[in-house]
Protein backbone atom coordinates (compact mmCIF):
# COMPACT_ATOMS: atom_id res chain seq x y z
CA UNK A 1 0.00 0.00 0.00
CA UNK A 2 2.87 2.20 0.63
CA UNK A 3 4.70 1.86 -2.57
CA UNK A 4 1.21 2.52 -4.33
CA UNK A 5 0.77 5.35 -2.64
CA UNK A 6 4.01 7.02 -2.98
CA UNK A 7 4.35 5.88 -6.80
CA UNK A 8 0.85 7.42 -7.26
CA UNK A 9 1.69 10.62 -5.96
CA UNK A 10 4.87 10.98 -7.55
CA UNK A 11 2.82 9.86 -11.20
CA UNK A 12 0.24 12.71 -9.90
CA UNK A 13 3.24 15.28 -9.98
CA UNK A 14 4.53 14.10 -13.07
CA UNK A 15 1.37 14.45 -14.76
CA UNK A 16 0.34 17.69 -13.16
CA UNK A 17 3.63 19.21 -14.87
CA UNK A 18 2.92 17.67 -18.29
CA UNK A 19 -0.80 19.63 -17.91
CA UNK A 20 0.89 22.69 -16.83
CA UNK A 21 2.84 22.59 -20.04
CA UNK A 22 0.13 21.07 -22.34
CA UNK A 23 -2.45 23.56 -21.21
CA UNK A 24 -0.83 26.18 -22.52
CA UNK A 25 -0.49 24.57 -25.88
CA UNK A 26 -4.05 24.00 -25.90
CA UNK A 27 -4.90 27.19 -25.55
CA UNK A 28 -2.84 28.45 -28.35
CA UNK A 29 -4.00 25.54 -30.65
CA UNK A 30 -7.85 26.74 -29.75
CA UNK A 31 -6.86 30.15 -30.64
CA UNK A 32 -4.78 29.76 -34.47
CA UNK A 33 -5.94 26.06 -34.96
CA UNK A 34 -2.05 25.31 -35.60
CA UNK A 35 0.15 23.07 -32.89
CA UNK A 36 3.27 25.82 -31.68
CA UNK A 37 6.21 23.92 -32.11
CA UNK A 38 8.11 26.31 -30.28
CA UNK A 39 6.24 25.70 -26.93
CA UNK A 40 8.08 23.76 -25.52
CA UNK A 41 11.33 26.00 -25.96
CA UNK A 42 9.52 28.56 -23.53
CA UNK A 43 9.15 25.55 -20.83
CA UNK A 44 13.20 25.54 -21.37
CA UNK A 45 12.94 29.64 -21.40
CA UNK A 46 11.29 29.66 -17.98
CA UNK A 47 13.60 27.46 -16.37
CA UNK A 48 16.85 28.91 -17.54
CA UNK A 49 15.56 32.52 -16.55
CA UNK A 50 14.28 31.69 -13.17
CA UNK A 51 17.72 30.22 -12.86
CA UNK A 52 19.25 33.60 -13.41
CA UNK A 53 16.16 35.47 -11.65
CA UNK A 54 16.89 33.18 -8.67
CA UNK A 55 20.81 33.78 -8.44
CA UNK A 56 20.29 37.16 -7.91
CA UNK A 57 16.78 37.47 -6.04
CA UNK A 58 16.08 33.77 -4.75
CA UNK A 59 13.32 31.44 -6.00
CA UNK A 60 10.25 32.90 -5.01
CA UNK A 61 10.60 36.49 -6.74
CA UNK A 62 11.77 34.09 -10.00
CA UNK A 63 8.51 32.36 -9.36
CA UNK A 64 6.62 35.35 -10.20
CA UNK A 65 8.94 36.87 -12.73
CA UNK A 66 10.05 34.31 -15.03
CA UNK A 67 6.47 33.57 -16.16
CA UNK A 68 5.53 37.15 -16.53
CA UNK A 69 9.06 37.77 -18.80
CA UNK A 70 8.54 34.81 -20.94
CA UNK A 71 4.48 35.37 -21.38
CA UNK A 72 5.81 39.01 -22.29
CA UNK A 73 8.26 37.65 -24.75
CA UNK A 74 5.70 35.44 -25.53
CA UNK A 75 3.29 38.13 -27.45
CA UNK A 76 5.85 39.82 -28.44
CA UNK A 77 6.30 36.99 -30.85
CA UNK A 78 2.85 36.74 -31.51
CA UNK A 79 2.75 40.52 -32.70
CA UNK A 80 5.54 41.06 -34.94
CA UNK A 81 6.08 37.49 -36.09
CA UNK A 82 2.47 35.20 -36.06
CA UNK A 83 0.50 37.75 -36.36
CA UNK A 84 2.20 38.70 -40.19
CA UNK A 85 2.75 34.96 -40.76
CA UNK A 86 -0.50 33.80 -40.26
CA UNK A 87 -2.24 35.83 -43.93
CA UNK A 88 -0.27 33.38 -45.67
CA UNK A 89 -2.11 30.02 -43.98
CA UNK A 90 -0.43 27.04 -41.44
CA UNK A 91 1.96 26.06 -43.06
CA UNK A 92 4.28 29.39 -43.04
CA UNK A 93 2.84 29.28 -39.40
CA UNK A 94 4.36 25.84 -38.53
CA UNK A 95 7.63 26.74 -40.51
CA UNK A 96 7.75 29.87 -38.26
CA UNK A 97 7.07 28.15 -34.59
CA UNK A 98 9.62 24.97 -35.89
CA UNK A 99 12.46 27.56 -36.73
CA UNK A 100 11.53 29.80 -33.87
CA UNK A 101 12.06 26.57 -31.55
CA UNK A 102 15.65 26.02 -32.77
CA UNK A 103 15.93 29.97 -32.69
CA UNK A 104 15.76 29.75 -29.08
CA UNK A 105 17.73 26.32 -28.38
CA UNK A 106 20.37 28.03 -29.97
CA UNK A 107 20.13 31.65 -27.49
CA UNK A 108 20.13 29.50 -24.56
CA UNK A 109 23.42 28.03 -25.75
CA UNK A 110 24.65 31.70 -26.39
CA UNK A 111 24.09 32.73 -23.16
CA UNK A 112 24.00 29.29 -20.36
CA UNK A 113 26.46 27.44 -22.24
CA UNK A 114 25.61 24.18 -23.62
CA UNK A 115 26.23 22.03 -20.09
CA UNK A 116 23.10 21.67 -17.32
CA UNK A 117 22.69 24.80 -15.23
CA UNK A 118 23.26 24.49 -11.25
CA UNK A 119 19.56 25.75 -11.21
CA UNK A 120 18.67 23.58 -7.46
CA UNK A 121 15.38 23.30 -5.20
CA UNK A 122 15.18 26.26 -2.68
CA UNK A 123 16.13 25.53 0.51
CA UNK A 124 12.81 26.26 1.99
CA UNK A 125 11.31 23.52 0.22
CA UNK A 126 13.81 21.06 1.31
CA UNK A 127 13.23 17.84 3.34
CA UNK A 128 10.59 15.90 3.54
CA UNK A 129 6.21 16.04 3.53
CA UNK A 130 5.80 13.01 5.05
CA UNK A 131 6.96 9.66 5.38
CA UNK A 132 5.00 6.42 5.20
CA UNK A 133 7.09 3.57 6.33
CA UNK A 134 10.70 3.97 5.44
CA UNK A 135 9.57 6.13 2.30
CA UNK A 136 9.52 9.76 2.47
CA UNK A 137 7.91 12.24 0.05
CA UNK A 138 9.62 15.29 -0.43
CA UNK A 139 8.55 18.88 0.46
CA UNK A 140 9.37 20.35 -3.22
CA UNK A 141 6.69 17.06 -4.69
CA UNK A 142 4.60 18.67 -2.84
CA UNK A 143 4.98 22.34 -3.85
CA UNK A 144 4.55 20.94 -7.45
CA UNK A 145 1.13 19.59 -7.07
CA UNK A 146 -0.16 22.43 -4.92
CA UNK A 147 1.38 24.82 -7.66
CA UNK A 148 0.14 22.82 -10.62
CA UNK A 149 -3.46 22.44 -9.09
CA UNK A 150 -3.58 26.50 -8.24
CA UNK A 151 -3.43 26.78 -11.81
CA UNK A 152 -5.48 24.64 -13.04
CA UNK A 153 -8.10 26.32 -10.33
CA UNK A 154 -7.24 29.93 -11.88
CA UNK A 155 -7.77 28.83 -15.20
CA UNK A 156 -11.03 27.50 -15.24
CA UNK A 157 -12.21 30.23 -12.97
CA UNK A 158 -11.09 32.79 -15.57
CA UNK A 159 -12.44 31.39 -18.22
CA UNK A 160 -15.70 30.17 -16.78
CA UNK A 161 -16.46 33.05 -14.65
CA UNK A 162 -14.62 36.43 -15.27
CA UNK A 163 -15.32 38.76 -18.40
CA UNK A 164 -12.48 38.41 -19.65
CA UNK A 165 -12.51 34.98 -19.94
CA UNK A 166 -15.65 35.09 -21.72
CA UNK A 167 -14.07 37.49 -24.09
CA UNK A 168 -11.27 34.74 -24.89
CA UNK A 169 -13.99 31.94 -25.17
CA UNK A 170 -16.06 34.11 -27.50
CA UNK A 171 -12.86 35.27 -29.56
CA UNK A 172 -11.90 31.63 -30.17
CA UNK A 173 -15.07 30.61 -30.39
CA UNK A 174 -16.32 33.29 -33.26
CA UNK A 175 -13.43 36.14 -33.80
CA UNK A 176 -15.98 37.69 -36.38
CA UNK A 177 -19.22 38.22 -34.05
CA UNK A 178 -16.64 39.18 -31.06
CA UNK A 179 -15.31 41.66 -33.38
CA UNK A 180 -18.72 43.09 -34.74
CA UNK A 181 -19.31 44.16 -30.70
CA UNK A 182 -16.29 45.65 -30.43
CA UNK A 183 -13.70 43.64 -29.37
CA UNK A 184 -10.34 43.68 -30.54
CA UNK A 185 -9.92 40.47 -31.38
CA UNK A 186 -5.84 40.72 -32.36
CA UNK A 187 -5.08 41.51 -29.18
CA UNK A 188 -7.20 38.70 -27.42
CA UNK A 189 -4.76 36.67 -29.24
CA UNK A 190 -1.85 38.01 -28.40
CA UNK A 191 -3.08 37.62 -24.55
CA UNK A 192 -3.63 34.45 -25.05
CA UNK A 193 -0.42 33.30 -27.08
CA UNK A 194 1.19 34.86 -24.39
CA UNK A 195 -0.49 33.61 -21.52
CA UNK A 196 0.13 29.85 -22.66
CA UNK A 197 3.74 30.99 -22.76
CA UNK A 198 3.79 31.99 -19.34
CA UNK A 199 2.03 28.62 -18.31
CA UNK A 200 4.92 26.64 -20.38
CA UNK A 201 7.46 29.14 -18.58
CA UNK A 202 5.65 28.27 -15.13
CA UNK A 203 5.79 24.71 -15.70
CA UNK A 204 9.76 25.30 -16.90
CA UNK A 205 10.71 27.27 -13.17
CA UNK A 206 8.75 24.34 -11.02
CA UNK A 207 10.09 21.83 -13.30
CA UNK A 208 13.69 22.86 -14.36
CA UNK A 209 15.56 22.39 -10.60
CA UNK A 210 13.26 19.42 -9.38
CA UNK A 211 14.78 17.37 -12.85
CA UNK A 212 17.65 19.28 -15.21
CA UNK A 213 17.98 22.41 -16.58
CA UNK A 214 20.04 21.74 -19.72
CA UNK A 215 19.56 22.47 -23.24
CA UNK A 216 18.14 19.15 -23.97
CA UNK A 217 15.14 20.28 -21.72
CA UNK A 218 12.57 21.20 -24.57
CA UNK A 219 13.35 18.22 -27.06
CA UNK A 220 12.39 15.53 -23.58
CA UNK A 221 9.34 16.96 -23.35
CA UNK A 222 8.41 18.27 -26.33
CA UNK A 223 7.00 15.07 -28.00
CA UNK A 224 4.88 14.48 -25.12
CA UNK A 225 2.93 17.32 -24.96
CA UNK A 226 2.27 17.26 -28.28
CA UNK A 227 0.65 13.62 -27.25
CA UNK A 228 -1.09 15.02 -24.36
CA UNK A 229 -3.04 17.60 -26.95
CA UNK A 230 -3.86 15.24 -29.76
CA UNK A 231 -4.88 12.25 -27.42
CA UNK A 232 -6.77 14.36 -25.12
CA UNK A 233 -8.42 16.30 -27.89
CA UNK A 234 -7.00 19.04 -29.86
CA UNK A 235 -8.34 22.22 -27.97
CA UNK A 236 -9.78 20.48 -24.94
CA UNK A 237 -8.82 21.61 -21.36
CA UNK A 238 -10.42 18.50 -20.42
CA UNK A 239 -8.86 16.57 -22.32
CA UNK A 240 -5.40 17.24 -21.89
CA UNK A 241 -5.97 17.31 -17.98
CA UNK A 242 -6.98 14.05 -18.36
CA UNK A 243 -4.34 12.25 -20.22
CA UNK A 244 -1.54 14.86 -18.78
CA UNK A 245 -2.23 12.21 -15.63
CA UNK A 246 -3.28 8.86 -17.73
CA UNK A 247 0.46 9.31 -19.03
CA UNK A 248 2.19 10.93 -15.57
CA UNK A 249 0.91 7.60 -14.03
CA UNK A 250 1.28 5.36 -16.42
CA UNK A 251 4.77 5.93 -16.94
CA UNK A 252 5.83 6.10 -13.34
CA UNK A 253 3.67 2.85 -12.03
CA UNK A 254 5.84 1.21 -15.57
CA UNK A 255 9.30 2.35 -14.09
CA UNK A 256 8.36 1.68 -10.30
CA UNK A 257 7.09 -1.68 -10.94
CA UNK A 258 9.93 -2.72 -13.39
CA UNK A 259 8.48 -6.22 -14.56
CA UNK A 260 9.67 -7.90 -17.63
CA UNK A 261 7.01 -8.56 -20.32
CA UNK A 262 7.68 -12.46 -19.82
CA UNK A 263 7.38 -12.49 -16.13
CA UNK A 264 4.21 -10.56 -16.49
CA UNK A 265 2.53 -12.99 -19.07
CA UNK A 266 4.28 -16.03 -16.23
CA UNK A 267 2.14 -13.86 -13.45
CA UNK A 268 -1.07 -14.33 -15.53
CA UNK A 269 -0.18 -18.07 -16.20
CA UNK A 270 0.39 -17.63 -19.45
CA UNK A 271 3.17 -19.45 -21.33
CA UNK A 272 5.83 -17.60 -23.09
CA UNK A 273 8.59 -18.88 -25.36
CA UNK A 274 12.34 -19.17 -24.33
CA UNK A 275 13.72 -18.89 -27.21
CA UNK A 276 12.71 -17.60 -30.93
CA UNK A 277 11.99 -14.45 -32.15
CA UNK A 278 9.55 -13.12 -29.64
CA UNK A 279 12.19 -13.89 -26.81
CA UNK A 280 13.83 -10.63 -26.83
CA UNK A 281 10.72 -8.56 -26.82
CA UNK A 282 9.57 -10.97 -23.69
CA UNK A 283 13.05 -10.08 -21.90
CA UNK A 284 12.03 -6.38 -21.86
CA UNK A 285 10.95 -4.91 -18.82
CA UNK A 286 8.54 -1.92 -18.37
CA UNK A 287 11.12 0.77 -17.44
CA UNK A 288 12.51 -0.10 -20.44
CA UNK A 289 9.15 0.11 -22.33
CA UNK A 290 7.66 3.23 -20.83
CA UNK A 291 9.29 6.20 -23.01
CA UNK A 292 6.82 4.33 -26.08
CA UNK A 293 3.89 4.14 -23.93
CA UNK A 294 2.40 7.82 -24.63
CA UNK A 295 3.18 6.87 -28.36
CA UNK A 296 1.54 3.44 -28.56
CA UNK A 297 -1.53 5.65 -26.63
CA UNK A 298 -1.11 7.76 -28.83
CA UNK A 299 -1.33 5.75 -31.95
CA UNK A 300 -4.42 3.59 -30.12
CA UNK A 301 -6.10 6.83 -30.23
CA UNK A 302 -5.83 8.11 -33.75
CA UNK A 303 -7.00 4.75 -35.19
CA UNK A 304 -10.28 4.18 -31.98
CA UNK A 305 -10.87 8.36 -32.39
CA UNK A 306 -9.08 10.53 -33.99
CA UNK A 307 -10.13 13.37 -33.19
CA UNK A 308 -9.09 12.46 -29.56
CA UNK A 309 -10.86 11.72 -26.17
CA UNK A 310 -12.76 15.17 -25.48
CA UNK A 311 -12.09 16.48 -28.95
CA UNK A 312 -14.58 18.57 -31.07
CA UNK A 313 -12.63 19.73 -34.22
CA UNK A 314 -10.88 17.96 -37.08
CA UNK A 315 -6.90 18.47 -36.33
Amino acid sequence: MEFVLITFLNGLGYGFLLFMLSSGLTLIYSMMGVPNFAHASFYMLGAYVAYSISTVLGFWPALFIAPVAVGLAGALVEHYGLRIVHRYGHVPELLFTFGLSYLVVEAVQLVWGRSPVPYRIPPSLEGTLFTLYSTSFPVYRGFMLLVAAAMLLAIWLVLRHTRIGLTIQAALTHPHMAEALGHNVPRVFMLVFGGGCALAALAGVIGGNAFVTEPGMAAGVGSIIFVVVVVGGLGSLAGAFIISLLIGLMQTFAVALDYSLGGLLAALHVSAPVSGPLAPVLRLTLAQVAPILPYLLLVGMLIVRPKGLMGKREG
